[in-house]
């Protein structure tokens, strides 16, 4: 028992979370888990393995097959899957398009079909056919037929613009066109045509149109360069090659038209970053990964063309596997309104129920016996009292109307056209609108309690800057003159000596041009030499002008600085590398590139001078490089002083150092290096092993410090938020001191905040569980639940979590790696029940330590969260709308926050540097963050605001409407007989009372859009619910029954006893029905207007209260950061926040004089 226990909660208990990796994989499968396992395993463990390996093993079967040039082969049979009855289609996708719902055949029956699927359609298709039986009704069929017609008819429009509008995008995308070989040529097809097998041609800055097997292409070894924005939100370039042997001999048109290869590979998945198959070609095969393959969506760059076989087509390829099913997001106000129709149809029937039960007493005691109400039917009171059930159900069905739905479809509609025309939410320099890309969720955009945002490039611009750097110990970038003066202000470097410099570095230390002009230190341009030659960076000549495509926006902003101070980097070819050196070009032999990747955290590349000389170049994390450094480094601590300062002033931060290599070390080494390049197993491993040999003794040069700016108006809306009670969570896979520094920067953390970080809450939680296992025990369901606070009441405490600690607490990690450890032979009943009892008590403990974990972040005033993946963000999403059931917002701007967006209750896209994948997945989208404060403060406490008073005044006036046959009811003899006409009972909802409350709902504004964004705190009422809920429900309730008695017993007690001049009465049924209906539309409609006025001199008086108090109690931001200046600038020149703030004396003044003047009014 203990054993089977201890299985399932760790492997290594004592090992702690790395603050400075990213966790495992979100797509990692449970095989591969397996193989990251320490080599000592546990006895048991070697137990369960070596039993699994007797068994027979599981083959993975790649049963995916293409021919290529062959499509009568894709068409045979076997490969056809029966679709529908005896109708088979073949299960290779076609390469087109379709994410329309409807054509023209489908529209109208699918349409509605859906549409009959709500409840409220389907009740009035059901009150209809009751009203074709002339039994049970008294009103005509076409007071339900016509507002029925019209809401659907609506509808129906509504549903075909949208998807007209797909028809159109899918078009365009379907008719790109592509070259592909036909009848042994190419020919232009368009993307819709082509088909699996089918080989075709790529030129420079194409769209690739399915999943393709890179054949060959115009670059040395058929590399290709690809951008894969659309698939990861990444801008940089990466480079596909193809296999030799294709490369060799598929480059001629003739060669491509005859290939007849054979591929046999997985099955179409979303994996993007895994690709396994095999090619088959004369009596050879040759392995397949992922680096042979383009995906659909990438775009072909620096490349002038390639060839490729395409594998997967349409809805194979993996961008749509990926796509998912976009989940259908709907605000509280709905589930609220939807649960008061639920009330209205309970009061209805009771209603229906009681009115009938009288009518039937009324029939036993005074209609069996009034001859003149004889109308030929002898049915007993009983059966006539049922028959008026049905006919009161549908006269009082106007208490459920039908152009609720409608109506407020139509506001949301207009809401979402003023957040597209809303010119100050416009970006003018990319000409980037704002976008509200669904029409259900506005009001919900007043009623958001935590914001989860993405860092870089969402609070950031992701434009990196050249800023500063350390060399030989001394530290550049200060404002200086050529004499190493300080001074507070100076003009900028002037590049105009440097005939590469592209104009756009804004640099102000001109001690350091005066150093490398004069050559007295080697180690600055040594330094910059190291920046221009040591990269992946590629580049493309076109106008003269020279432009560098990066694999990173750090070392695109690296190697552009090396370009400005002198050193630019020309050309390059396989094996060499031009360098233009203060005016002179000097080629190098290049004879290897040590590449980067997240484990290393570094690059080398070793090159030949012209002189003969071998030097290795290495850039790489300081935590890494300093592993590294020759025992008799000088200057190592000057440069680890100034890499704490360049942390300080948040900017990202690499050392540079380089290694002088015999010819007899680099032979030697080199044999290692060709092995491993070359090894069929464990390949990467390898390399890393031989790198490792040569990248060590290394000399430090220096350190430098790039900046990626804050974008404007961060602070100052962040600010704003704060004070409107929005929680700001960051959620970034940056490192923890980054992340930290950006917090600060972002004035989500001041010096005044007690920072946490993953041990401290560590501790907290593991004693809080501690505490709830000891009181629980027998009678632990029935005690009252204690939420104690984790931390003493006041003072503002921030929390910094790492993705390692986050899965370490919240027991995700000990989860994934258990699997493993599970006995996988058959047991008895006795060991699976117990197996079941385990994993329910420890999937209880994970929810309450969760649980726990909300609580405790919730409690912070921000919390950030770095080194996470896309995959824990939208599960730190999930965790606080589960347990805290408050409304979340997410914002990001990269496809790593598509899940997150998709998670929250709202989706808000960036259109930045990442690509577009987050704007599609998103509910609203613009160009800047500091646009949020708009769409919520102002945008959506409108929505919210004009939503909720245009419920309350429609349940209202239909209350005040119908509850007048239920008073007419006690003078006819509870006969179900209808007090108005019956085409005013048909048009009052569509027709005379729904103008006025669209106009309201539409363009209500109770303070203008100014003073929402001065007064923040007005934005409380959306997250508290003030404006609608169930006791405004029952208030509007009471007040409709109040008017509809007074709208029907002052005229009946008018009408009642009147006798005119000539002896008769001058009321009749027509007239009493026409003044009530009159007296109805007269109140209803002025009703609105009171109201409007009486709750706009509440909000005054809120308003004016609150001057007082917020002055009392925070200082408004003054960041001045629409002068495009980066947050480091801002920190190292000494401009402090508080120098900028009013003094709290005045405020405090201000606000106690106008709080008099208002008591004094």
């Amino acid at each position: 028992m203990n054993r089977e226990r201890d299985s399932e909660t760790t492997i290594e208990e004592d090992t702690q979370p790395n603050d400075e990796v990213v966790p495992y994989s979100d797509d990692e499968t449970e095989d591969e888990l397996d193989e990251q396992e320490p080599a000592v395993e546990p006895e048991q463990n070697r137990v369960n393995r070596e039993a699994e390996e007797n068994r027979e093993p599981v083959r993975k079967e790649c049963t995916w097959q293409v021919k290529a040039n062959d499509r009568s082969f894709h068409e045979q049979p076997q490969f056809m899957n029966t679709k529908f009855f005896c109708l088979k289609e073949s299960k290779y996708a076609s390469n087109a398009i379709k994410t329309y719902k409807y054509n023209a055949i489908t529209f109208l029956p699918m349409n509605l079909f859906e549409q009959f699927k709500r409840a409220a359609n389907f009740y009035f298709l059901i009150l209809l056919i009751l009203q074709a039986i002339p039994e049970i009704t008294t009103l005509a069929w076409y007071t339900t037929l016509v507002p029925l017609l019209l809401v659907l008819g609506i509808t129906a429009i509504k549903d075909l613009v949208d998807d007209v509008a797909r028809h159109r995008m899918d078009k365009e995308i379907n008719n790109r066109t592509c070259e592909v070989i036909k009848d042994g040529r190419f020919k232009t097809a368009k993307w819709k045509d082509v088909q699996v097998g089918d080989v075709i041609r790529l030129k420079k800055n194409d769209f690739i149109p399915a999943d393709i097997l890179l054949l060959s292409s115009s670059e040395p070894n058929s590399l290709c360069y690809v951008e894969t924005a659309e698939l990861d939100g990444e801008t940089n370039l990466k480079f596909k090659m193809s296999l030799e042997v294709t490369d060799r001999y598929l480059q001629k048109e003739s060669a491509l038209a005859t290939f007849d290869g054979f591929v046999e590979c997985e099955e179409p998945n979303n994996r993007l970053d895994k690709f396994t198959g095999t090619l088959f070609w004369r009596n050879t095969s040759y392995s397949l990964d992922a680096d042979k393959i383009l995906l659909r969506g990438c775009v072909i760059r620096n490349t002038d063309y390639c060839h490729g076989l395409i594998i997967f087509a349409g809805a194979d390829t993996k961008i749509m596997k990926n796509s998912g099913k976009t989940r259908f997001k709907r605000t509280k106000i709905d589930y609220l309104m939807n649960y008061m129709v639920y009330t209205i149809f309970v009061v209805l029937i009771l209603l229906s129920a009681g009115l009938a039960i009288g009518h039937a007493y009324w029939e036993a005691q005074v209609g069996n016996y009034s001859w003149y109400l004889y109308d030929g039917e002898d049915y007993t009171p009983s059966y006539r009292g049922f028959l008026n059930f049905w006919g009161y159900i549908i006269i009082l069905n106007t208490m459920v109307p039908i152009s609720l739905y409608v109506s407020v479809e139509v506001i949301r509609l207009g809401q979402s056209y003023f957040i597209n025309w809303d010119l100050q939410m416009y970006y003018s320099e990319k000409d980037t609108p704002a976008k509200s890309r669904t029409t259900t969720l506005n009001e919900q955009l007043g009623q958001i309690h935590y914001i989860f945002s993405d860092k870089t490039g969402t609070l950031t611009q992701n434009i990196m800057t050249f800023k500063k750097c350390c060399i030989n110990g001394q530290i550049y970038g200060d404002h200086r003159d050529a004499s190493q003066h300080h001074h507070s202000r100076m003009d900028e470097v002037d590049f105009s000596w440097n005939t590469f410099a592209d104009g756009k570095l804004v640099f102000y230390d001109h001690y350091l041009i005066e150093q490398i002009q004069s050559g007295k230190e080697s180690e600055v341009r040594q330094f910059f030499f190291l920046l221009a030659i040591c990269h992946t960076v590629m580049v493309d000549r076109s106008d003269g002008q020279i432009n560098y495509q990066a694999a990173s926006p750090d070392e695109g902003a690296l190697v552009t600085a090396a370009r400005n101070f002198g050193f630019a980097f020309l050309a390059r070819t396989q094996n060499t590398i031009t360098i233009s050196e203060l005016g002179t070009e000097r080629t190098y032999n290049v004879l290897a590139i040590l590449d980067f990747n997240s484990d290393r955290k570094r690059m080398s590349i070793i090159v030949r001078t012209p002189e003969g000389h071998i030097r290795l170049y290495c850039k790489g994390a300081d935590t890494v490089i300093y592993e590294r450094l020759h025992p008799m480094n000088p200057t190592k601590q000057e440069t680890q002083d100034a890499l704490d300062v360049f942390a300080n002033e948040t900017l990202r931060t690499l050392c540079l150092c380089y290694k002088e290599i015999s010819e007899n070390e680099y032979e030697e080494w080199n044999k290692k290096f060709m092995a491993a390049s070359i090894a069929s197993s464990n390949r990467d491993e390898a390399l890393d092993k031989v790198y490792e040999e040569i990248e060590k003794d290394l000399i430090l040069l220096g350190a430098t410090a790039i900046e990626d700016k804050l974008q404007d108006g961060v602070p100052e809306t962040i600010s704003k938020l704060a004070k409107a009670d929005i929680k700001i969570w960051v959620l970034t896979g940056d490192k923890k001191e980054t992340a930290e520094n950006i917090g600060f920067a972002c004035e989500l953390l001041t010096e005044d905040t007690t920072i946490c970080y993953g041990e401290d809450i560590s501790a907290l939680l593991h004693t809080r569980r501690e505490n709830q296992k000891n009181r629980g025990g027998v009678y632990a369901k029935f005690a009252p639940v204690v939420n104690e606070p984790f931390f003493p009441t006041g003072g503002n405490r921030a929390l910094i979590i790492t993705g390692s600690w986050l899965n370490e607490i919240l027991l995700e990690k000990k989860t994934k790696r258990s699997k493993i450890l599970k006995l996988k032979f058959p047991r008895t009943e006795e060991e699976r029940r117990m197996r079941t009892q385990s994993k329910r008590r420890l999937e209880a403990n994970k929810e309450q330590q969760q649980k726990n974990f909300v609580d405790l972040a919730c409690e912070c005033s921000a919390v950030i969260c770095c080194r996470v993946t896309p995959k824990q963000k939208a599960m730190v999403v999930e965790l606080v709308k589960k347990y805290k059931k408050a409304i979340t917002l997410a914002i990001g701007d990269g496809a790593n926050d598509v899940n997150m967006i998709k998670t929250a209750h709202i989706g808000v896209g960036i259109s930045g540097q990442e690509g577009m994948q987050a704007v599609m997945s998103s509910d609203y989208s613009f160009a800047q963050f500091r646009y949020l404060q708009r769409l919520l403060l102002v945008h959506g406490r409108w929505s919210y605001i004009r939503m909720c008073k245009f419920l309350r005044y429609f349940f209202y006036k239909n209350f005040a409407f119908t509850l007048v046959h239920f008073w007419y009811s006690f003078f006819n003899g509870y006969s179900a007989q209808t007090v108005y006409e019956d085409w005013f009972i048909t048009l009052y909802n569509v027709l005379y009372s729904s103008l006025p409350v669209l106009l309201v709902g539409l363009l209500d504004q109770d303070v203008s859009d100014k003073l929402s964004l001065r007064f923040p705190s007005l934005y409380v009422v959306g997250q508290k619910d003030l404006l609608f809920n169930y006791k405004k429900f029952f208030i509007s309730l009471f007040h409709g029954i109040l008017t509809s008695m007074i709208l029907f017993f002052i005229p009946l007690g008018a009408y009642l006893q009147t006798m005119g001049q000539d002896g008769e009465a001058p009321s009749d049924y027509q007239s009493f029905a026409v003044t009530v209906a009159s007296a109805l539309i007269i109140t209803v409609n002025f009703q609105i207007q009171k109201n409007r006025k009486r709750y706009k001199e509440e909000e005054q008086w809120k308003r004016r209260q609150n001057v007082f108090r917020r002055g009392a109690s925070s200082r408004r931001s003054a960041y001045a950061f629409s002068h495009q200046r980066g947050y480091a600038d801002l920190i190292s020149s000494g401009r402090s926040i508080r120098k900028k703030r009013s003094p709290l004396d005045a405020i405090i003044a201000d606000g106690t004089a106008e709080y008099r003047r208002t008591v004094d009014s």
